[in-house]
């Protein structure tokens, strides 16, 4: 498996989840944010089965740029010479909470399948997500003014249709993903190609939309299982998930899932350290 790691902050906290998430047969392709001085992160470049990758995106929260630093750690993986069964994406604040044995089994079982959340309309997070792609959203751009340009954009040209003819996939949970090695590569061709990177470049959070639909659309869909076997708490509703601490333990413990996000040892910094105790590295998966 190739993992992707996306991350913009916490050095140590990438270092982690890399050692923790170490097996033979795993592998790591770390996408700094090109926003960042990259001093502080190149010792993970020394990391067992770790490559930085070298094509740097900067990454704006909620933008196509998200979406462009996949496309460029996908094609740092299918040019790297190596052959995968599975691309897995992680951001820098995500945490195994399962043992790599286990997780290295669980994926062997479902060797070619992919695994995706998805829904599609009519539904509550649909109702408001079209407006992610019918109005113009300039969240790649710096100027003053742009959320005023935005509305007015929005106003008085006409409303922009999806650009391709495909059933829409997506929501809150989409974001993340473990891929069959031949999907991702299809992904990654979508991406390279860049035929309707303007498009998406002026939408809102297409990385919850913009792989689901693909895939789901495509030769893989009946491969692809509806579930990313992430934890992620979105109860408090808006539009980032919970920060897990160790009031949450108790679920993660509980949870049937792979990884767990997000944490942040700025909030919580004893929760990863029970999640080894109790769940990774306890004599019940001895």
């Amino acid at each position: 498996m190739a993992n992707i790691i996306v991350l913009h902050q916490y050095p140590a906290m990438a270092e982690r989840l890399i050692k923790t998430l170490y097996h033979r047969q795993f592998d790591f392709y770390v996408h700094l944010d090109k926003k960042v001085d990259i001093g502080p992160f190149r010792f993970l470049a020394t990391l067992p089965n770790t490559f930085l990758v070298q094509e740097r995106k900067t990454v704006n929260w909620a933008g196509y740029s998200q979406l462009e630093a996949i496309g460029a750690s996908l094609r740092a993986i299918f040019s790297s010479g190596r052959s995968y069964d599975y691309v897995n994406l992680l951001s820098g604040q995500d945490y195994p909470i399962k043992p790599v044995g286990y997780i290295y089994d669980f994926l062997n079982t479902y060797t070619g399948h992919s695994f995706l959340t998805s829904e599609t309309p009519p539904s509550a997070w649909w109702e408001h997500a079209h407006q992610r792609y019918t109005r113009y959203h300039l969240i790649e751009y710096g100027f003053r003014g742009k959320h005023r340009l935005e509305n007015l954009l929005s106003a008085i040209l006409p409303t922009r249709d999806f650009p391709l003819p495909y059933q829409l996939y997506g929501g809150p949970y989409a974001a993340y993903w473990t891929l069959s090695g031949e999907a991702a590569f299809y992904l990654s061709h979508f991406l390279s190609e860049g035929k309707f990177h303007s498009f998406f470049k002026h939408t809102w959070a297409p990385d919850e939309f913009l792989v689901n639909t693909l895939l789901m659309n495509s030769p893989f869909s009946n491969m692809i299982i509806n579930d990313n076997y992430r934890h992620i708490d979105r109860s408090p509703g808006g539009s980032h998930p919970k920060i897990l601490t160790m009031a949450d333990l108790g679920s993660l413990q509980q949870s049937s899932r792979l990884f767990a996000r997000k944490f942040d040892p700025n909030v919580d910094n004893q929760i990863q350290d029970n999640i080894d105790e109790t769940i990774l590295y306890s004599k019940n998966w001895v």
